[in-house]
């Protein structure tokens, strides 16, 4: 990805991509996340990595090998330039240069969604959707560096999709 992330949670989801439709073709592949500089599969919990794995390397480097592109013609949605108010705007910023680059290094994302009366709202996407200390990365971490920065943020809590 030249510029955001890309979620895909389902095979329906991905057919914006010709390596994600590849990837879920794959028996076990559960979800799809395209990073700037990685990809992270999410595989079933009865399927073994020894078993996925190989079969999902050679899918990826075959994609790129063969000079595919990632997507079929589409854009990633991005976050729309607005009039946010100015606290609003520092959450995203202290989104964008604190908290993402963190998050991704383990595979993942964090989106933000809204800010309604001291309650931050996020997504939590690729390998951090779902995962067990998410939570808690989510109120040790993110939360209270966020409350240090920004008071009117009270809590933050992880919406679905």
């Amino acid at each position: 990805m030249t510029e955001g992330t890309l979620d895909l949670p389902s095979a329906e989801a991905a057919v914006v991509s010709p390596l994600g439709v590849k990837l879920f073709a794959q028996e076990g592949v559960m979800g799809v996340f395209f990073g700037a500089d990685f990809i992270t599969v999410t595989k079933a919990e009865d399927v073994h990595w020894a078993v996925l794995k190989p079969a999902i390397l050679g899918v990826i480097m075959e994609h790129f090998v063969t000079h595919q592109p990632l997507l079929y013609g589409t854009e990633v949605a991005q976050d729309t330039p607005e009039d946010d108010d100015p606290i609003v705007a520092q959450i995203k910023e202290l989104l964008d240069d604190r908290i993402r680059p963190a998050v991704a290094m383990d595979g993942g994302d964090i989106v933000f969604d809204r800010f309604e009366d001291g309650v931050l709202y996020v997504r939590m996407q690729g390998a951090c959707a779902g995962c067990p200390s998410s939570s808690a990365t989510l109120k040790a971490g993110i939360e209270n560096m966020l409350r240090h920065y920004v008071p009117e943020v009270q809590e933050v809590r992880a919406v679905e999709r």
